[in-house]
């Protein structure tokens, strides 16, 4: 496979005289100013080829200036201003400054280059754009970019959005929106709420200290420490038996089907590390906390609403006490995250602002299979696949997305080489992986 080709770039903008309810400013909370000093979400879909090619890349553009008219912060940029001692603030100004868009080809791969192998080919990290680009730099560059690669008998439609303007559920929002506006609808089904959250009596826009200078100082390159990727398939069938077992050996009813099959996933990989037994480990997921809160953040809610849980116990707890011993665990402490503790938090980074580090050692998921991959037909039929790019992406990083067929799940999963060999040697596990 030969690197991909770049054909044309173009600034697409949302039509000037259609954009809804725009606010000309919009300050950012602590679920959304974390995310300042690492890379872009990094999301994209594989599709067979259209017949039309020529036609449908133009009206991919087309179509993706009308939906930019209902998403006004992805076409602006981010502006930091600087106050005292390092101290700075931060707001999207909705300025419709414009997303970019790549058109490409890579004219020796096809799309069983991509789904056949077993383990994710490079190449498809060349199907992004901004790679490499910390959201930060959204003061200067765009805060969405999305690239079309022509493949030899398909499509990869990849997007690169600024984590501090959109989190996943926010993505999927608009790529769901921008599919159905290419299918030739005039309106979208769902309108995103542009009113970031802050609570009454806190007060905006919120100072933190940070330097970009000190922040390319000391930012380690990742780009040298990206292991490999494998997409794990798991069919509804086995999801269900697996969610059946957690909660027989946990004596209860609550642990849910992704709960279920992580804790297998979690279970493996620390046998597959050889983990001493008293050593002290830890799982890391992403929560949605939106509906958790009194009252919930409005269905279409654009920007983050999301805060990350921690799973820890020792090795030997996790190995020995069974499927339900860590899924019920990582039930509870999902659970936590009631409207008091999501309020705490917020609370707590105006005191003490954190910036966000990626994290070292643990296993750490992302993206859920509740988000709407497979219903992005834009006018020539849905999606084969859904993959990632390199953003963010480090020993332990899981994401999890759901499959093709309804009920199934894929986790794709970075770790090194020998540990996914092992884990493909480990019976437990692949003993639930469908093929």
């Amino acid at each position: 496979m030969e690197a991909v080709e770049v054909i044309t770039t173009t600034t697409i903008k949302a039509p000037t005289h259609s954009i809804h309810n725009s606010p000309r400013k919009i300050h950012l909370t602590p679920f959304d100013l974390p995310f300042l000093t690492v890379e872009s979400i990094q999301k994209g879909l594989l599709f067979g080829s259209p017949k039309d090619t020529a036609f449908q890349i133009n009206n991919l553009q087309r179509s993706l200036s009308s939906t930019l008219a209902f998403f006004p912060p992805i076409t602006g940029r981010l502006v930091i201003l600087q106050h005292h001692d390092n101290i700075v603030s931060t707001h999207i100004l909705c300025n419709n400054a414009g997303v970019l868009f790549v058109h490409a080809v890579a004219p020796n791969t096809t799309v069983a280059h991509i789904l056949q192998p077993k383990y994710n080919p490079p190449i498809i990290r060349s199907f992004f754009p901004l790679n490499g680009v910390k959201n930060y730099k959204g003061t200067s560059q765009p805060l969405l970019a999305v690239q079309v690669t022509e493949l030899v008998d398909g499509i990869f439609i990849a997007l690169t959005i600024n984590h501090v303007v959109a989190d996943g559920n926010s993505l999927w929002h608009f790529v769901n929106s921008w599919a159905e506006i290419s299918r030739g609808s005039l309106k979208i089904s769902k309108l995103p709420s542009l009113h970031r959250y802050f609570p009454d009596g806190i007060e905006h826009p919120m100072r933190f200290p940070f330097t970009e200078e000190e922040e390319t100082q000391h930012s380690p390159n990742l780009k040298q420490q990206i292991p490999p990727e494998r997409v794990f398939h798991f069919g509804k069938e086995k999801i269900a038996e697996l969610k059946r077992k957690a909660n027989a050996e946990a004596n209860t009813d609550k642990i849910s089907s992704l709960q279920a099959l992580l804790t297998l996933l979690w279970r493996c990989v620390i046998r597959c590390r050889h983990v001493e037994p008293e050593e002290e480990i830890s799982y890391v997921l992403a929560i949605g906390v939106g509906p958790r809160m009194v009252p919930p953040l409005a269905e279409g809610y654009f920007g983050n609403s999301v805060m990350f849980g921690f799973v820890t116990m020792k090795a030997g707890e996790l190995l020995e006490g069974g499927l339900g011993k860590g899924a019920l665990d990582m039930n509870k402490m999902i659970a936590l995250h009631s409207h008091e503790r999501v309020k705490n938090h917020y609370e707590s980074w105006m005191r003490t602002p954190r910036l966000l580090k990626l994290f070292g050692g643990s296993l750490v998921t992302s993206s859920s299979p509740r988000f709407d991959f497979y219903g992005n037909d834009f006018g020539w039929g849905k999606p084969v696949a859904v993959r990632s790019g390199g953003a963010n992406k480090g020993c332990g990083k899981i994401s999890v997305y759901a499959g093709a067929e309804e009920g199934s799940i894929d986790i794709e999963v970075c770790l090194p080489f020998e540990i996914l060999e092992a884990m493909e040697n480990d019976p437990d596990f692949m003993d639930a992986v469908s093929s």
